[in-house]
């Protein structure tokens, strides 16, 4: 172990420690010594095992009262039935002076009681000293106003003592309200900043504000701040109007300090009379007032005392744990991801321990995080679906980032480019040259087979190998011209009903193989080789290790085609980062055309899988298994076609995803990290590495149906459903942008392409995510390829095939955008957590829009345009700029 990791992941882990004594650092506010005024008082408990709440017993209210008597001089109550009726008796067993509460609500039957049994207990209890009948009823139309007072004149006339009811201060100041006020004998007003957005440093003022408006608007009321707090958990909400300048109300410990300890500074100073919002939290209250709701408390649910009124104002308690855990997990996290066989430099080092360190720190906030919340069923059930996408996020960051390194700042190559020194006695082996088709165009194939024609090799033998064309005009004129060459080498054969496909078409060709056949090599039907690929690439057998050699995919018809032109410069990256940083690790993968096998090995295997569609990548991770090299070059030495239209490109990646998912399945106990396999560490980290973003696609899938669920929810319960955790979302948020902005980089820095193209690359691999995802599930689940049917629009405008080759992805695109819009228009201007997740569903709908981007893009007429600056189209994908 290098003593400069160690050093260097000691570095990395100590910068994301001290990031929690950034955040933590203490705000400098006097504590509040003196006693207070009143608290609003609810009795209620919480249930142990759910959020509901649950009717306390007269021990845990006596135990509740006595904790408030330490600290204030009355209590206000809001119910006068059940066992809250007792307690106005209880608490002037304890000093306290009490505002008793009647709850009223829309049944008519239980604010009748609440009303009878008020008044018994303001004649009947002497430490009552005024009665609030309702809490915020006009406000949330739980009674017609007529009703109301009708409440307030049996209440006055049953007892001597003061009567009001309880409404926010804009209820009190609207002019129709003006009858209510005269009823009251005092104004018992709600001010809570927090809710209108105002910033904690600025809400005591505010406070004030409208303290005075009541005060000029009704000189011969009496008023009673009934209500007054902040929450110190909870979404941040902003003022509309935007007077703070974006400023918002911040739910937290060092705010809910902050306003407590500066609102009892000011409520000595002007002698006013209030209750402080509350006692105890109230976790029950989230199912009606969303997550702020449950924390307003003095004492916590648990009855532990927040920081509130005394002790360092900080938001995390326990930081000083938080921070050594972070150094304790991400010290040797960092280490182990510098590991020595990724061979980096110090600074690519430098950067893997970012990476590694950051995730355990996002970790550690997302435990800190929720460690602090009552969480509710709903909560739970959230938590555990986003749990395993933000983990799931964190390891493809990792791999990202990994990639990320290993290109950028990789120290000496481990990679055997060119063949190793012949032995004196090895000679050029015979070379079997492989070509399945099926219901290819003649003249494509005749072409295919005259670029073997020129092959500039010693000894080699062509086979071409037609399977299942029932179009005798299709077959026959490729037989015509083998037969025509009146070259033994090249062979023809057609096969009317053969199973096994593609696979089953390579078997056979195998047992027509010459004997002294010592490579096998493999070219898809629409190829044009080079002359010297034999000649330059069959050397790599005189190193008996060797058992496969691969050359990259290129394509020829890319010009005057944009779609085409965004299609190869995505397939580029692939082979310029992809299967290079592979390459290192001796794990690359095999794709079928341009390749060379030893035939040895490849009979030794099994020969091909004809249970897989992709049996050439299967059978390159067979190869390994048995222990082979494979050798990678990434100069071009073949050009085929690209597909034609958006639904063939995108059919090609939902196989290639579904092979893949069919391969994990068939291999899963070789691609375990642990147990019995031939597989090196780098091989399984490789294979499972490149798979893990089709994976996360499909995963992704599944989170959009979940945030339309959730956004569904928004819509029709705003109060129970509230946007996730701002911290996830930045997270999300993160994470892609993150992505995006590693693969611009890499490809201004690796791919010989320009700007226009890297980002029409971008949007050419976005546009197959939703089949990458839909083929993940179903090759999860299935083992049998579909059926796609093509749509028949040959005939209609160009616009409407466009619509309708993508009408999947516009729809899901459409409603992610509706629905963002929503959540932006409706709750966005006043959450910042709403405005982040209508930006999280806009970034979602991108591989829809781009896949709509891409499929208008190929349907519209062709044209000769000039090449984009940087590149010209044709150029071999091993040849730089």
């Amino acid at each position: 172990m290098r003593l400069s990791n160690w050093l260097i992941g000691l570095v990395a882990a100590a910068i994301f420690a001290a990031a929690w004594v950034l955040m933590n650092r203490p705000v400098e506010q006097d504590p509040w010594r003196g006693d207070i005024a009143g608290f609003s008082y609810s009795a209620w408990r919480q249930d142990p095992n759910t959020l509901s709440k649950r009717e306390p017993t007269l021990d845990e209210i006596k135990q509740d009262l006595q904790l408030i008597a330490g600290r204030a001089r009355s209590v206000r109550t809001y119910e006068a039935t059940g066992i809250s009726a007792q307690i106005p008796a209880l608490a002037s067993q304890y000093g306290l002076s009490v505002t008793a509460g009647a709850w009223i609500d829309k049944n008519q039957e239980k604010d009748e009681e609440e009303v009878r049994n008020v008044i018994a207990i303001a004649n009947k209890v002497g430490s009552v000293n005024q009665v609030i009948v309702g809490n915020e009823s006009l406000l949330h139309n739980l009674i017609e106003k007529e009703d109301l007072i009708r409440y307030i004149r049996e209440v006055k006339a049953g007892t001597d003592l003061p009567v009001s009811t309880a409404e926010p201060f804009h209820v009190w100041l609207d002019p129709k309200n003006a009858d209510l006020v005269n009823e009251v004998d005092f104004l018992a007003v709600h001010i809570l900043p927090f809710w209108n957005g105002v910033p904690a440093d600025k809400a005591v003022d505010q406070v004030m504000v409208h303290y005075n408006e009541l005060r000029k608007a009704f000189p011969e009321k009496r008023i009673l701040i009934a209500e007054v707090g902040w929450p110190s958990e909870g979404l941040t909400r902003v003022d509309k109007s935007g007077a703070y300048g974006g400023q918002g109300a911040v739910a937290s410990p060092i705010e809910q300090g902050r306003f407590i300890r500066q609102f009892l500074v000011e409520a000595k100073k002007s002698d006013l009379d209030y209750n402080i919002i509350e006692a105890f939290d109230e976790p029950w209250k989230i199912k009606t007032e969303g997550g702020v709701g449950a924390y307003w408390g003095i004492w916590n649910a648990d009855r532990e005392l927040k920081p509130a009124l005394q002790g360092t104002l900080v938001n995390y308690a326990n930081w000083q744990w938080l921070a050594i855990a972070t150094l304790a997990l991400g010290l040797p996290f960092a280490i182990w991801m510098m590991r020595s066989e990724l061979g980096l430099t110090r600074i690519g080092r430098f950067f893997v321990a970012l990476l590694g360190c950051g995730s355990i720190m996002i970790g550690v906030w997302v435990y800190a995080q929720y460690s602090q919340l009552y969480l509710t069923w709903l909560d739970i059930v959230a938590l555990v679906m986003i749990a395993p996408a933000i983990l799931l996020l964190l390891v493809i960051f990792l791999v990202e980032g990994l990639e990320m390194a290993v290109n950028l700042w990789l120290g000496q190559t481990m990679r055997r480019l060119a063949p190793p020194p012949v032995p004196r006695r090895w000679k050029l082996p015979k070379v079997s040259v492989h070509v399945p088709c099926y219901n290819e165009p003649p003249d494509m194939m005749i072409e295919t087979i005259q670029a073997l024609e020129r092959l500039q090799y010693p000894d080699f033998e062509v086979l071409i190998i037609d399977n299942n064309t029932k179009d005798d005009a299709v077959w026959k004129p490729v037989e015509a011209y083998i037969n025509s060459l009146g070259r033994p080498n090249f062979k023809f054969f057609h096969l009317p009903k053969w199973p096994g496909f593609k696979a089953g078409a390579l078997n056979y060709a195998l047992t027509q193989t010459h004997p002294d056949a010592e490579v096998i090599a493999t070219i898809d039907s629409d190829y044009i080789v080079r002359p010297s690929w034999l000649a330059d690439l069959a050397p790599h057998f005189a190193d008996p290790t060797v058992a496969l050699v691969q050359a990259p995919q290129d394509y020829r018809d890319a010009a005057g085609d944009l779609f085409k032109r965004m299609c190869f410069w995505e397939y580029a990256g692939f082979f310029f980062l992809g299967m290079k940083t592979r390459d290192e690790k001796n794990a690359i993968i095999q794709h079928g055309t341009m390749a060379l096998i030893r035939r040895s090995a490849l009979v030794q295997a099994g020969g091909w899988a004809e249970w897989c569609i992709t049996e050439d990548a299967e059978l390159g991770l067979r190869l390994f298994e048995a222990g082979h090299r494979a050798v990678y070059t990434e100069k071009s030495y073949g050009k085929g076609l690209m597909p034609d239209s958006f639904v063939a490109y995108r059919k090609q990646r939902y196989r290639w995803a579904y092979g893949a998912m069919m391969i994990m399945k068939r291999h899963w106990r070789e691609l375990l990290p642990f147990g019995q396999s031939k597989l090196h560490p780098q091989q399984r980290y490789q294979f499972l590495a490149g798979w893990l973003p089709w994976i996360a696609d499909g995963l992704q899938l599944s989170f959009i149906l979940l945030a339309l669920a959730w956004t569904a929810g928004m819509i029709l319960a705003p109060n129970m459903m509230q946007p996730p955790l701002t911290l996830y979302l930045i997270v999300t948020l993160g994470m892609f942008f993150f992505k995006v902005g590693k693969s611009v980089w890499l490809y201004s820095q690796k791919v010989p392409c320009g700007l226009l193209d890297n980002l029409g690359a971008s949007i050419a691999g976005l546009a197959v995510s939703y089949s990458v995802a839909k083929a993940v599930w179903r090759g999860t689940f299935t083992n049998n390829l579909p059926f796609h049917r093509t749509p028949k629009m040959e005939n209609a405008p160009a616009f409407v095939r466009g619509f309708v080759d993508a009408w999947e992805e516009t729809l899901i695109a459409a409603v992610l955008i509706g629905s963002g819009v929503w959540v932006v228009m409706t709750r966005g201007a006043w959450e910042p957590a709403a405005f982040l997740w209508g930006i999280l569903l806009f970034v979602q709908s991108l591989p829809f829009v781009s896949a709509l981007i891409m499929s208008m893009i190929a349907v519209l007429p062709k044209k000769e345009a000039e090449p984009l600056p940087g590149i010209q189209l044709g150029t071999e994908l091993g040849r730089a700029k």
